[in-house]
Protein backbone atom coordinates (compact mmCIF):
# COMPACT_ATOMS: atom_id res chain seq x y z
CA UNK A 1 0.00 0.00 0.00
CA UNK A 2 2.88 2.36 1.21
CA UNK A 3 5.15 1.16 -2.41
CA UNK A 4 2.14 1.95 -4.53
CA UNK A 5 1.00 5.38 -3.05
CA UNK A 6 4.87 6.70 -2.70
CA UNK A 7 4.85 5.19 -6.86
CA UNK A 8 1.75 7.42 -7.21
CA UNK A 9 3.60 10.50 -5.94
CA UNK A 10 6.47 10.07 -7.79
CA UNK A 11 4.31 9.94 -10.85
CA UNK A 12 2.81 13.30 -10.12
CA UNK A 13 5.97 15.19 -9.41
CA UNK A 14 7.36 13.40 -12.58
CA UNK A 15 3.74 14.97 -14.24
CA UNK A 16 4.66 18.19 -12.53
CA UNK A 17 8.44 18.34 -13.37
CA UNK A 18 7.39 17.73 -17.46
CA UNK A 19 5.05 20.41 -17.02
CA UNK A 20 7.19 22.97 -15.72
CA UNK A 21 9.94 22.37 -18.19
CA UNK A 22 8.06 22.65 -21.19
CA UNK A 23 6.85 26.24 -19.02
CA UNK A 24 10.45 27.10 -19.02
CA UNK A 25 11.32 26.21 -23.05
CA UNK A 26 7.74 28.75 -24.11
CA UNK A 27 9.66 31.14 -21.72
CA UNK A 28 12.80 30.70 -23.31
CA UNK A 29 11.50 30.78 -27.17
CA UNK A 30 9.48 33.80 -26.25
CA UNK A 31 12.45 35.59 -24.59
CA UNK A 32 14.33 34.46 -27.31
CA UNK A 33 11.80 35.82 -30.12
CA UNK A 34 11.48 39.14 -28.10
CA UNK A 35 15.36 39.65 -28.62
CA UNK A 36 14.56 38.87 -32.45
CA UNK A 37 12.20 41.76 -32.90
CA UNK A 38 14.15 43.84 -31.07
CA UNK A 39 17.42 43.02 -33.41
CA UNK A 40 15.22 42.92 -36.51
CA UNK A 41 14.07 46.43 -35.80
CA UNK A 42 16.86 48.07 -35.30
CA UNK A 43 17.73 46.81 -39.07
CA UNK A 44 14.69 48.30 -39.87
CA UNK A 45 15.10 51.14 -37.93
CA UNK A 46 15.15 53.84 -41.40
CA UNK A 47 12.44 52.07 -43.13
CA UNK A 48 9.94 54.38 -44.03
CA UNK A 49 7.06 51.91 -44.31
CA UNK A 50 7.64 49.28 -41.43
CA UNK A 51 8.00 49.65 -37.69
CA UNK A 52 8.53 47.74 -34.35
CA UNK A 53 4.79 46.87 -33.91
CA UNK A 54 3.98 45.46 -37.50
CA UNK A 55 7.86 43.39 -37.36
CA UNK A 56 6.80 41.83 -34.39
CA UNK A 57 2.99 41.05 -35.56
CA UNK A 58 4.75 39.35 -38.86
CA UNK A 59 7.18 37.23 -36.30
CA UNK A 60 4.39 36.37 -34.54
CA UNK A 61 2.52 35.01 -36.93
CA UNK A 62 5.46 33.55 -38.71
CA UNK A 63 6.52 32.15 -35.55
CA UNK A 64 2.74 30.64 -35.26
CA UNK A 65 2.92 28.73 -38.82
CA UNK A 66 6.00 26.63 -37.68
CA UNK A 67 4.42 26.39 -33.99
CA UNK A 68 1.44 25.11 -36.15
CA UNK A 69 3.45 22.57 -38.23
CA UNK A 70 5.81 21.09 -35.50
CA UNK A 71 2.58 20.55 -33.33
CA UNK A 72 0.72 18.57 -35.73
CA UNK A 73 -2.04 21.33 -36.07
CA UNK A 74 -2.76 21.36 -32.52
CA UNK A 75 -1.51 24.97 -31.25
CA UNK A 76 0.37 27.72 -32.57
CA UNK A 77 1.18 30.14 -29.80
CA UNK A 78 3.71 29.11 -26.91
CA UNK A 79 1.56 31.25 -24.16
CA UNK A 80 -2.02 30.88 -23.77
CA UNK A 81 -3.93 34.27 -23.90
CA UNK A 82 -4.81 35.92 -20.69
CA UNK A 83 -6.25 39.10 -19.99
CA UNK A 84 -5.08 39.48 -16.53
CA UNK A 85 -1.52 39.15 -18.12
CA UNK A 86 -2.27 42.20 -20.53
CA UNK A 87 -4.82 44.51 -18.50
CA UNK A 88 -2.73 44.17 -15.33
CA UNK A 89 0.91 43.66 -16.33
CA UNK A 90 1.42 44.90 -19.91
CA UNK A 91 -0.53 47.64 -20.52
CA UNK A 92 0.03 49.70 -17.58
CA UNK A 93 4.02 50.41 -17.98
CA UNK A 94 2.69 51.52 -21.76
CA UNK A 95 0.01 53.75 -20.96
CA UNK A 96 1.90 55.50 -17.80
CA UNK A 97 5.20 56.17 -19.96
CA UNK A 98 3.25 57.60 -22.72
CA UNK A 99 1.39 59.92 -20.12
CA UNK A 100 5.35 60.70 -19.06
CA UNK A 101 6.68 61.05 -22.37
CA UNK A 102 4.00 63.60 -23.48
CA UNK A 103 4.75 67.27 -24.57
CA UNK A 104 2.12 68.72 -21.98
CA UNK A 105 1.84 72.29 -23.21
CA UNK A 106 0.99 70.52 -26.76
CA UNK A 107 -1.27 67.74 -24.97
CA UNK A 108 -3.09 70.95 -22.66
CA UNK A 109 -3.42 73.05 -25.70
CA UNK A 110 -5.41 70.62 -27.49
CA UNK A 111 -7.01 69.33 -24.07
CA UNK A 112 -10.83 70.27 -25.50
CA UNK A 113 -10.01 68.43 -29.25
CA UNK A 114 -8.49 65.47 -27.73
CA UNK A 115 -11.37 65.08 -24.67
CA UNK A 116 -13.93 65.35 -27.71
CA UNK A 117 -12.25 63.34 -30.22
CA UNK A 118 -11.89 60.57 -27.17
CA UNK A 119 -15.11 60.80 -25.57
CA UNK A 120 -17.65 61.80 -27.52
CA UNK A 121 -15.78 60.40 -30.63
CA UNK A 122 -16.03 57.05 -29.23
CA UNK A 123 -19.64 57.35 -27.89
CA UNK A 124 -20.61 58.04 -31.23
CA UNK A 125 -18.11 55.75 -33.30
CA UNK A 126 -19.99 52.58 -31.05
CA UNK A 127 -23.26 53.58 -31.67
CA UNK A 128 -22.45 53.34 -35.62
CA UNK A 129 -20.96 50.60 -35.52
CA UNK A 130 -23.09 48.93 -32.84
CA UNK A 131 -26.29 50.20 -35.49
CA UNK A 132 -24.21 48.70 -38.68
CA UNK A 133 -23.80 45.08 -37.25
CA UNK A 134 -27.42 44.86 -35.68
CA UNK A 135 -28.66 46.13 -39.28
CA UNK A 136 -26.19 43.80 -41.45
CA UNK A 137 -25.27 40.45 -38.93
CA UNK A 138 -29.10 39.31 -39.05
CA UNK A 139 -28.38 38.64 -42.78
CA UNK A 140 -25.77 36.67 -42.13
CA UNK A 141 -25.75 33.25 -40.56
CA UNK A 142 -23.50 33.49 -37.72
CA UNK A 143 -26.10 33.03 -34.43
CA UNK A 144 -27.99 34.90 -32.19
CA UNK A 145 -26.69 37.87 -29.80
CA UNK A 146 -28.61 40.50 -27.95
CA UNK A 147 -28.45 43.92 -27.27
CA UNK A 148 -25.66 43.38 -24.96
CA UNK A 149 -23.95 41.98 -27.54
CA UNK A 150 -24.12 44.27 -30.40
CA UNK A 151 -22.86 47.12 -28.00
CA UNK A 152 -20.35 45.28 -26.88
CA UNK A 153 -19.01 44.48 -30.45
CA UNK A 154 -19.29 48.47 -30.84
CA UNK A 155 -17.30 49.53 -27.96
CA UNK A 156 -14.55 46.16 -28.83
CA UNK A 157 -14.35 47.92 -32.41
CA UNK A 158 -14.56 51.72 -31.33
CA UNK A 159 -10.89 51.22 -29.18
CA UNK A 160 -8.13 52.24 -31.45
CA UNK A 161 -4.46 51.07 -30.96
CA UNK A 162 -2.64 54.08 -29.22
CA UNK A 163 0.19 51.91 -29.15
CA UNK A 164 0.98 51.52 -32.51
CA UNK A 165 0.13 55.18 -32.48
CA UNK A 166 3.31 55.85 -30.71
CA UNK A 167 5.24 53.80 -33.96
CA UNK A 168 3.42 55.30 -37.09
CA UNK A 169 3.84 58.97 -35.63
CA UNK A 170 6.55 61.26 -34.62
CA UNK A 171 6.34 63.69 -31.91
CA UNK A 172 9.12 65.82 -33.12
CA UNK A 173 8.23 66.09 -37.07
CA UNK A 174 4.28 66.24 -36.63
CA UNK A 175 3.63 67.79 -32.72
CA UNK A 176 -0.08 68.84 -33.24
CA UNK A 177 -0.66 65.62 -34.95
CA UNK A 178 0.76 63.30 -32.43
CA UNK A 179 -0.42 64.79 -29.42
CA UNK A 180 -4.13 64.80 -31.02
CA UNK A 181 -3.67 61.14 -32.15
CA UNK A 182 -2.32 59.43 -29.70
CA UNK A 183 -3.79 61.94 -26.77
CA UNK A 184 -7.32 60.88 -27.95
CA UNK A 185 -5.71 57.08 -28.75
CA UNK A 186 -5.19 57.14 -25.13
CA UNK A 187 -8.76 58.87 -23.83
CA UNK A 188 -10.20 56.69 -26.22
CA UNK A 189 -9.35 53.00 -25.41
CA UNK A 190 -9.81 54.48 -21.38
CA UNK A 191 -13.30 55.16 -22.85
CA UNK A 192 -13.80 52.10 -24.66
CA UNK A 193 -13.06 49.67 -21.59
CA UNK A 194 -14.95 51.90 -19.36
CA UNK A 195 -18.22 51.42 -22.04
CA UNK A 196 -17.46 47.88 -22.63
CA UNK A 197 -17.54 47.65 -18.44
CA UNK A 198 -20.99 49.64 -18.55
CA UNK A 199 -22.91 47.56 -20.99
CA UNK A 200 -21.83 44.39 -19.40
CA UNK A 201 -23.19 45.92 -15.54
CA UNK A 202 -25.84 47.43 -16.65
CA UNK A 203 -29.30 45.36 -17.85
CA UNK A 204 -30.12 46.64 -21.36
CA UNK A 205 -32.27 44.12 -22.28
CA UNK A 206 -35.37 46.55 -21.41
CA UNK A 207 -34.15 49.98 -21.94
CA UNK A 208 -35.53 53.64 -21.77
CA UNK A 209 -34.93 57.24 -21.01
CA UNK A 210 -33.96 56.88 -18.04
CA UNK A 211 -31.70 53.91 -18.14
CA UNK A 212 -29.94 55.30 -21.12
CA UNK A 213 -29.29 58.57 -19.42
CA UNK A 214 -28.31 56.93 -16.12
CA UNK A 215 -25.66 54.97 -18.57
CA UNK A 216 -24.32 57.91 -20.18
CA UNK A 217 -23.82 60.23 -16.53
CA UNK A 218 -22.01 56.37 -15.16
CA UNK A 219 -19.66 56.85 -18.20
CA UNK A 220 -18.70 59.94 -17.65
CA UNK A 221 -18.60 59.88 -13.98
CA UNK A 222 -16.23 57.18 -14.71
CA UNK A 223 -14.06 59.10 -17.31
CA UNK A 224 -13.82 62.29 -14.33
CA UNK A 225 -13.20 60.14 -10.91
CA UNK A 226 -10.57 58.00 -12.66
CA UNK A 227 -8.94 60.94 -14.30
CA UNK A 228 -9.07 62.74 -10.66
CA UNK A 229 -7.66 59.58 -8.88
CA UNK A 230 -4.25 60.04 -11.50
CA UNK A 231 -3.82 63.25 -10.34
CA UNK A 232 -3.93 62.82 -6.62
CA UNK A 233 -1.84 59.40 -6.80
CA UNK A 234 0.99 62.09 -8.96
CA UNK A 235 0.56 64.83 -6.49
CA UNK A 236 0.99 62.08 -3.81
CA UNK A 237 4.15 60.55 -4.73
CA UNK A 238 5.71 64.21 -5.54
CA UNK A 239 4.96 65.52 -1.95
CA UNK A 240 6.51 62.51 -0.17
CA UNK A 241 9.33 62.49 -2.27
CA UNK A 242 9.78 66.42 -1.92
CA UNK A 243 9.11 66.51 1.33
CA UNK A 244 11.32 63.37 2.71
CA UNK A 245 13.45 63.60 0.02
CA UNK A 246 14.97 59.90 -0.33
CA UNK A 247 17.84 60.61 -2.50
CA UNK A 248 20.13 62.01 0.43
CA UNK A 249 20.32 58.13 2.04
CA UNK A 250 19.23 56.16 -1.30
CA UNK A 251 18.26 56.78 -4.95
CA UNK A 252 17.14 53.61 -5.11
CA UNK A 253 14.28 53.78 -2.87
CA UNK A 254 13.36 57.12 -4.75
CA UNK A 255 13.12 55.17 -8.08
CA UNK A 256 11.21 51.98 -6.31
CA UNK A 257 8.74 54.58 -4.68
CA UNK A 258 8.07 56.41 -8.47
CA UNK A 259 7.47 53.09 -10.14
CA UNK A 260 5.42 51.84 -7.29
CA UNK A 261 3.04 54.58 -6.76
CA UNK A 262 2.38 54.68 -10.70
CA UNK A 263 1.43 50.92 -10.76
CA UNK A 264 -0.72 51.51 -7.59
CA UNK A 265 -2.67 53.88 -9.37
CA UNK A 266 -3.58 51.48 -11.81
CA UNK A 267 -4.15 48.65 -9.59
CA UNK A 268 -6.42 51.21 -6.88
CA UNK A 269 -8.74 51.94 -10.03
CA UNK A 270 -9.19 48.70 -11.34
CA UNK A 271 -10.08 47.84 -7.57
CA UNK A 272 -12.74 50.80 -7.83
CA UNK A 273 -14.06 49.45 -11.35
CA UNK A 274 -12.66 52.66 -12.11
CA UNK A 275 -10.16 53.39 -15.63
CA UNK A 276 -6.81 52.08 -14.98
CA UNK A 277 -5.85 53.47 -18.10
CA UNK A 278 -6.85 57.20 -17.92
CA UNK A 279 -5.90 56.98 -14.27
CA UNK A 280 -1.91 56.20 -15.17
CA UNK A 281 -2.27 58.11 -18.05
CA UNK A 282 -2.21 61.41 -15.58
CA UNK A 283 -0.52 59.76 -13.20
CA UNK A 284 2.33 59.65 -15.65
CA UNK A 285 1.42 63.54 -16.63
CA UNK A 286 1.52 64.69 -13.04
CA UNK A 287 5.00 62.52 -11.99
CA UNK A 288 7.02 63.81 -14.75
CA UNK A 289 5.72 67.99 -14.09
CA UNK A 290 6.04 67.08 -10.25
CA UNK A 291 7.75 64.32 -9.09
CA UNK A 292 10.31 64.30 -11.52
CA UNK A 293 12.02 67.07 -11.14
CA UNK A 294 11.91 66.10 -6.67
CA UNK A 295 14.71 63.25 -7.27
CA UNK A 296 18.28 63.11 -7.69
CA UNK A 297 20.14 63.20 -11.41
CA UNK A 298 20.79 60.38 -11.12
CA UNK A 299 17.31 59.11 -9.99
CA UNK A 300 15.77 61.01 -12.97
CA UNK A 301 18.34 59.30 -15.85
CA UNK A 302 17.57 56.39 -13.97
CA UNK A 303 13.67 56.51 -14.11
CA UNK A 304 13.42 58.02 -17.26
CA UNK A 305 15.15 54.98 -19.50
CA UNK A 306 13.27 52.47 -16.92
CA UNK A 307 9.77 53.70 -17.96
CA UNK A 308 10.85 53.52 -21.73
CA UNK A 309 11.99 50.35 -21.59
CA UNK A 310 9.55 48.50 -19.30
CA UNK A 311 7.05 50.07 -22.01
CA UNK A 312 9.19 49.13 -25.01
CA UNK A 313 9.47 45.31 -24.22
CA UNK A 314 5.43 45.39 -23.63
CA UNK A 315 4.70 47.13 -26.62
CA UNK A 316 6.70 44.04 -28.79
CA UNK A 317 5.33 41.78 -26.50
CA UNK A 318 1.68 42.41 -27.11
CA UNK A 319 2.47 42.11 -30.96
CA UNK A 320 3.92 39.15 -30.40
CA UNK A 321 1.67 37.31 -28.86
CA UNK A 322 -1.35 38.86 -31.16
CA UNK A 323 0.38 37.76 -34.57
CA UNK A 324 1.14 34.27 -32.82
CA UNK A 325 -2.72 33.78 -31.43
CA UNK A 326 -3.72 35.17 -34.99
CA UNK A 327 -3.18 31.05 -36.24
CA UNK A 328 -4.80 29.52 -32.95
CA UNK A 329 -6.61 26.46 -34.43
CA UNK A 330 -9.14 25.86 -31.90
CA UNK A 331 -10.99 29.30 -32.94
CA UNK A 332 -10.56 28.71 -36.87
CA UNK A 333 -11.65 25.32 -36.59
CA UNK A 334 -15.35 26.23 -35.69
CA UNK A 335 -14.98 28.97 -38.55
CA UNK A 336 -13.10 26.65 -41.49
CA UNK A 337 -16.98 25.34 -42.87
CA UNK A 338 -17.99 28.87 -43.81
CA UNK A 339 -15.01 30.99 -44.68
CA UNK A 340 -17.08 33.07 -46.76
CA UNK A 341 -19.09 33.83 -43.95
CA UNK A 342 -15.82 34.97 -42.04
CA UNK A 343 -14.54 37.29 -44.65
CA UNK A 344 -18.14 38.92 -44.60
CA UNK A 345 -18.11 39.81 -40.61
CA UNK A 346 -14.43 40.91 -40.95
CA UNK A 347 -15.33 42.87 -44.21
CA UNK A 348 -18.19 45.08 -42.46
CA UNK A 349 -16.20 45.34 -39.47
CA UNK A 350 -13.89 46.98 -41.27
CA UNK A 351 -16.37 49.12 -43.28
CA UNK A 352 -18.27 49.95 -39.93
CA UNK A 353 -14.44 51.20 -38.41
CA UNK A 354 -13.96 52.99 -41.60
CA UNK A 355 -17.00 54.98 -41.89
CA UNK A 356 -17.75 55.10 -37.61
CA UNK A 357 -14.65 57.16 -37.30
CA UNK A 358 -15.14 59.36 -39.86
CA UNK A 359 -18.06 59.86 -38.50
CA UNK A 360 -16.91 61.84 -35.80
CA UNK A 361 -13.28 63.13 -36.46
CA UNK A 362 -14.95 65.46 -39.29
CA UNK A 363 -17.44 66.84 -37.57
CA UNK A 364 -15.54 67.13 -34.36
CA UNK A 365 -12.70 68.95 -35.96
CA UNK A 366 -15.26 71.19 -37.71
CA UNK A 367 -16.58 72.75 -34.00
CA UNK A 368 -13.11 72.23 -32.79
CA UNK A 369 -12.09 75.01 -35.01
CA UNK A 370 -14.83 77.64 -34.65
CA UNK A 371 -13.36 78.01 -31.57
CA UNK A 372 -9.87 78.27 -32.35
CA UNK A 373 -8.68 82.40 -32.73
CA UNK A 374 -5.97 81.91 -35.23
CA UNK A 375 -5.86 79.97 -38.74
CA UNK A 376 -2.41 78.25 -37.35
CA UNK A 377 -4.57 76.81 -34.45
CA UNK A 378 -7.28 75.06 -36.58
CA UNK A 379 -6.97 71.52 -37.80
CA UNK A 380 -6.60 71.74 -41.56
CA UNK A 381 -8.68 68.99 -43.94
CA UNK A 382 -5.47 67.16 -44.77
CA UNK A 383 -4.72 66.77 -41.20
CA UNK A 384 -8.10 65.25 -40.64
CA UNK A 385 -7.88 63.00 -42.86
CA UNK A 386 -4.47 61.96 -41.25
CA UNK A 387 -6.39 61.86 -37.69
CA UNK A 388 -9.02 59.69 -39.31
CA UNK A 389 -6.29 57.20 -41.14
CA UNK A 390 -4.28 57.14 -38.18
CA UNK A 391 -6.69 56.26 -35.62
CA UNK A 392 -8.07 53.18 -37.61
CA UNK A 393 -5.90 50.85 -36.36
CA UNK A 394 -7.18 48.09 -33.75
CA UNK A 395 -5.10 46.53 -31.47
CA UNK A 396 -4.30 44.58 -28.51
CA UNK A 397 -7.52 46.35 -26.43
CA UNK A 398 -9.90 44.91 -28.60
CA UNK A 399 -8.48 41.20 -28.56
CA UNK A 400 -8.88 41.66 -24.92
CA UNK A 401 -12.28 42.90 -24.87
CA UNK A 402 -13.41 40.47 -27.77
CA UNK A 403 -11.88 37.32 -25.56
CA UNK A 404 -13.78 39.13 -22.69
CA UNK A 405 -17.13 38.94 -24.41
CA UNK A 406 -16.51 36.18 -26.46
CA UNK A 407 -14.62 33.44 -24.60
CA UNK A 408 -13.96 31.83 -21.34
CA UNK A 409 -9.98 31.09 -20.13
CA UNK A 410 -8.71 32.00 -23.87
CA UNK A 411 -11.07 29.27 -25.04
CA UNK A 412 -14.68 29.17 -26.75
CA UNK A 413 -16.92 26.37 -28.05
CA UNK A 414 -19.75 28.46 -29.78
CA UNK A 415 -19.47 28.92 -33.26
CA UNK A 416 -21.10 32.86 -33.40
CA UNK A 417 -18.32 33.20 -30.16
CA UNK A 418 -15.47 31.96 -32.43
CA UNK A 419 -16.40 33.80 -35.86
CA UNK A 420 -16.03 37.37 -33.48
CA UNK A 421 -12.77 36.18 -32.15
CA UNK A 422 -11.34 35.38 -35.52
CA UNK A 423 -12.72 38.29 -36.86
CA UNK A 424 -11.73 40.33 -34.34
CA UNK A 425 -7.95 38.95 -34.79
CA UNK A 426 -8.10 39.57 -38.84
CA UNK A 427 -9.35 43.38 -38.24
CA UNK A 428 -6.36 43.78 -36.04
CA UNK A 429 -3.96 42.14 -38.16
CA UNK A 430 -5.53 44.03 -41.56
CA UNK A 431 -5.30 47.44 -39.80
CA UNK A 432 -2.58 47.12 -38.35
CA UNK A 433 -0.74 45.81 -41.46
CA UNK A 434 -2.45 47.55 -43.91
CA UNK A 435 -3.12 50.94 -42.45
CA UNK A 436 0.05 51.12 -40.52
CA UNK A 437 2.16 50.85 -43.51
CA UNK A 438 0.57 53.60 -45.88
CA UNK A 439 0.11 56.09 -42.38
CA UNK A 440 3.41 57.31 -42.88
CA UNK A 441 3.17 57.92 -46.55
CA UNK A 442 0.56 59.31 -46.39
CA UNK A 443 2.01 61.89 -43.68
CA UNK A 444 4.67 62.27 -46.37
CA UNK A 445 1.96 63.03 -49.30
CA UNK A 446 -0.39 65.32 -47.53
CA UNK A 447 2.08 67.42 -45.67
CA UNK A 448 5.67 67.49 -47.13
CA UNK A 449 7.08 69.83 -45.17
CA UNK A 450 5.94 68.59 -42.12
CA UNK A 451 9.81 68.35 -40.36
CA UNK A 452 10.70 70.67 -38.17
CA UNK A 453 13.92 71.93 -37.64
CA UNK A 454 14.48 71.16 -34.21
CA UNK A 455 15.51 68.04 -32.87
CA UNK A 456 15.42 66.29 -30.09
CA UNK A 457 19.00 64.51 -29.43
CA UNK A 458 21.39 66.00 -27.74
CA UNK A 459 24.83 65.42 -27.32
CA UNK A 460 25.33 65.11 -23.33
CA UNK A 461 22.58 62.75 -22.57
CA UNK A 462 24.12 62.41 -18.74
CA UNK A 463 22.58 65.73 -17.99
CA UNK A 464 19.09 66.32 -16.59
CA UNK A 465 18.52 68.94 -19.39
CA UNK A 466 18.76 66.76 -21.90
CA UNK A 467 15.86 64.23 -20.44
CA UNK A 468 13.94 67.44 -19.20
CA UNK A 469 13.65 68.79 -23.27
CA UNK A 470 11.36 65.95 -23.90
CA UNK A 471 9.28 66.21 -20.94
CA UNK A 472 8.71 69.78 -20.75
CA UNK A 473 9.39 71.27 -23.85
CA UNK A 474 12.50 73.90 -23.40
CA UNK A 475 13.84 75.73 -20.60
CA UNK A 476 13.17 79.38 -22.60
CA UNK A 477 10.22 78.26 -23.10
CA UNK A 478 9.04 77.09 -20.09
CA UNK A 479 10.57 80.50 -18.53
CA UNK A 480 8.97 82.49 -21.41
CA UNK A 481 5.65 80.77 -19.70
CA UNK A 482 6.58 82.93 -16.99
CA UNK A 483 6.60 86.05 -18.05
CA UNK A 484 3.69 87.43 -20.96
CA UNK A 485 5.01 91.07 -20.99
CA UNK A 486 6.42 93.03 -23.64
CA UNK A 487 6.32 90.27 -26.28
CA UNK A 488 5.66 91.08 -29.99
CA UNK A 489 2.85 89.54 -31.99
CA UNK A 490 3.89 86.16 -33.43
CA UNK A 491 4.00 85.87 -36.67
CA UNK A 492 5.00 81.95 -37.28
CA UNK A 493 4.03 78.55 -35.60
CA UNK A 494 7.11 78.63 -33.90
CA UNK A 495 6.81 82.10 -31.94
CA UNK A 496 2.88 81.03 -31.48
CA UNK A 497 3.96 78.13 -29.64
CA UNK A 498 6.48 80.06 -27.75
CA UNK A 499 5.01 83.49 -26.96
CA UNK A 500 2.98 83.50 -23.88
CA UNK A 501 -0.25 84.48 -24.53
CA UNK A 502 -3.63 85.41 -21.94
CA UNK A 503 -4.89 81.69 -22.49
CA UNK A 504 -5.89 79.25 -19.87
CA UNK A 505 -2.35 77.50 -20.11
CA UNK A 506 -1.31 81.43 -19.14
CA UNK A 507 -3.09 81.60 -15.94
CA UNK A 508 -2.43 77.87 -15.25
CA UNK A 509 1.02 78.74 -15.35
CA UNK A 510 0.31 81.37 -12.74
CA UNK A 511 -1.90 79.12 -10.30
CA UNK A 512 1.00 76.20 -10.61
CA UNK A 513 4.11 78.69 -10.14
CA UNK A 514 2.24 80.67 -7.29
CA UNK A 515 0.78 77.00 -5.06
CA UNK A 516 1.30 73.97 -6.94
CA UNK A 517 4.66 74.22 -7.29
CA UNK A 518 5.97 75.17 -3.84
CA UNK A 519 3.65 72.44 -2.20
CA UNK A 520 4.93 69.92 -4.52
CA UNK A 521 8.05 70.70 -5.89
CA UNK A 522 9.20 70.42 -9.78
CA UNK A 523 11.71 72.92 -11.59
CA UNK A 524 12.67 75.59 -9.69
CA UNK A 525 11.42 74.68 -6.31
CA UNK A 526 13.29 71.97 -5.21
CA UNK A 527 14.72 72.36 -1.61
CA UNK A 528 18.44 72.37 -0.64
CA UNK A 529 19.23 69.30 0.48
CA UNK A 530 23.40 68.31 1.19
CA UNK A 531 23.22 65.87 -2.34
CA UNK A 532 20.06 67.03 -4.28
CA UNK A 533 20.34 68.58 -7.49
CA UNK A 534 20.08 71.71 -6.40
CA UNK A 535 23.67 71.43 -4.46
CA UNK A 536 25.49 72.03 -8.13
CA UNK A 537 23.55 75.11 -9.39
CA UNK A 538 23.83 76.65 -5.57
CA UNK A 539 25.99 80.06 -5.75
CA UNK A 540 29.81 79.55 -4.88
Amino acid sequence: MMASQFGSMLTRLGNLSTSDHASVVSINLFVALLCGCIVIGHLLEENRWVNESITALVIGVCTGVVILLTSGGRSSHLLVFSEDLFFIYLLPPIIFNAGFQVKKKQFFRNFITIMLFGAVGTLISCGIITSGVMQFFSKLDIGSFDIGDYLAIGAIFSATDSVCTLQVLNQDETPLLYSLVFGEGVVNDAASVVLFNAIQSFDLTHTNLRIALQFIGNFFYLFFTSTMLGVVAGLLSAYIIKTLYFGRHSTDREVALMMLMAYLSYILAELFYLSGILTVFFCGIVMSHYTWHNVTESSRVTTKHAFATLSFVAEIFIFLYVGMDALDIEKWRFVSKTPGTSVAVSSILIGLVLVGRAAFVFPLSFLSNLAKKTPTEKITFRQQVIIWWAGLMRGAVSVALAYNQFARSGHTQLRSNAIMITSTITVVLFSTVVFGLMTQPLIRFLLPHSKNTTSMVYSDSSTPKSFAVPLLESAQNSDADMGGHGFPRPSSLRMLLTTPSRSVHHYWRKFDDAIMRPMFGGRGFVPFVPGSPTERSAPQ
